[in-house]
């Protein structure tokens, strides 16, 4: 056989956002289907018949407030009030935690602007004994789970009122009793985790699910694909969430995504239905999830879900997202505000109006504040009673091994 020759050097793609610091945003290209368009698949149809879903994004609330379409209909209003009282609690904790590290009361802060939907409308779907596997951008499942925000602030502080005793890094919460796993700040190490506590609940006859959840920079680690291999193979009782919010710390989405058209899509390679849903629409988020924890409690197997979002403020207090996309793609973004959204649907409903939103607010900011002063009573990172170095030789072993006592009592503890 002739051999070829090269007739150019080879190359690689290096794929580039569409927008950089100092250009416009335009979203007019990006395919989004109408409220309502997506169909709704029995829960128990083959994932093969349902491959169309991994391409569409799931919608209910229309432009002008009104639910629509076969995924609509699952909430009364007072969940919805509720669940508007949820996002709104998470955006003022992040908005006080936010100023509390500038004024250097904590090392470290990581907002949810843009991105409440997602987990104060899946945490709705469990039950009480299921467990969350989470990132660092999901408290929202912990706010709509109702535990107390003065907790979550003593973490954030690490003072003494720290369920971790400072042993973890600001936002890395932790709570059995809510079903959040303590988080890991190697991220996608939680995806493999929830598919093993899954197959352990289905091993000892259990009824309780899990929910892996993973950002979209994270699925291009390894422990991601592993997980799915699992989840596959043994149909484990398991949500496998992702949450695509265009940019990992510094890199666009598409860089992780790769050649697949989209991230739910790769569920397709193991056989595993994949939805993809809009993130910035409670209900959208509230029904695939309650759909996926179904197909899992009926022992159907695994679901993956894209919720298409957007991370309105930057990655961290660490990061400044000026540098590396225009200011205003945050306001361009065509989903819109999760917040503002369930609002005016319930005000199309005539259940809601400015004046009860303004009340809602104040309330709201009143809670807040008021949690906020038990914790920093506690102490912040400028003073205040702090956690024991005792607790450093805690928690890992069931009964402490010699060589640990004998460290502890070198430590005069």
């Amino acid at each position: 056989m002739e051999k070829t020759h090269a007739t150019s050097p080879l190359s690689l793609n290096v794929p580039e956002p569409e927008f950089r610091p100092g250009d416009q945003p335009d979203f007019s290209k990006v395919k989004i289907p109408k409220a309502g368009e997506i169909r709704r698949p029995e829960v128990d149809e083959d994932p093969e018949n349902m491959r169309d879903l991994a391409f569409g994004i799931i919608r209910v609330l229309a432009r002008d407030g009104k639910a629509v379409g076969p995924w609509a209909g699952i909430l009364t209003t007072d969940e919805l009030r509720q669940g508007l009282r949820h996002m709104m609690t998470l955006r003022t904790y992040d908005a006080r935690m936010l100023i509390a590290q500038r004024q250097g009361k904590t090392s470290f802060y990581m907002q949810h602007l843009g991105e409440e939907a997602v987990s104060c409308a899946f945490q709705r779907v469990l039950n009480k004994g299921d467990m969350n596997f989470p990132t660092y951008r999901q408290a929202g499942l912990l706010v709509a789970a109702g535990y107390p925000l003065a907790d979550m602030m003593c973490q954030v502080y690490s003072n003494d009122g720290d369920s971790a005793h400072g042993r973890q890094l600001p936002v890395l919460y932790s709570s059995r009793e809510h079903g959040f796993f303590s988080i890991s700040g190697n991220l996608a190490t939680q995806y493999v985790q929830a598919v093993g506590w899954a197959m352990a609940s289905a091993i000892m006859r259990d009824t309780k699910i899990a929910a892996a959840w993973v950002g979209d920079g994270s699925t291009a680690e390894s422990d991601f694909h592993a997980a799915l291999v699992f989840a596959s193979t043994y149909k484990a009782p398991v949500v496998l969430n992702i949450v695509n919010n265009q940019w990992a710390i510094s890199t666009f989405q598409g860089i992780a995504r790769g050649g697949a058209g989209t991230f739910a899509a790769r569920g397709h390679g193991f056989g595993i239905p994949a939805l993809r849903v809009d993130g910035n629409d409670y209900l959208a988020v509230y029904a695939a999830g309650a759909w996926a924890a179904e197909r899992a409690r009926r022992n159907l197997g695994p679901t993956v879900i894209e919720y298409v979002t957007y991370r309105a403020g930057g990655h961290s207090t660490s990061d400044d997202p000026s540098g590396y996309r225009p200011k205003q793609e945050s306001a361009a973004w065509p989903l819109g505000d999760p917040i503002l959204r369930l609002k005016a649907h319930l005000v199309a409903q005539g259940e809601w109006s400015d004046e009860r939103h303004t009340q809602m607010e104040a309330e709201i900011m009143e809670t807040v504040v008021r949690s906020q002063k038990q914790a920093e009573a506690i102490g912040t990172l400028q003073g205040g009673r702090r956690p024991s170095p005792k607790h450093m030789f805690e928690d890992v072993y069931a009964e402490m091994p010699p060589h640990l006592v004998a460290q502890r009592q070198e430590a005069g503890y």
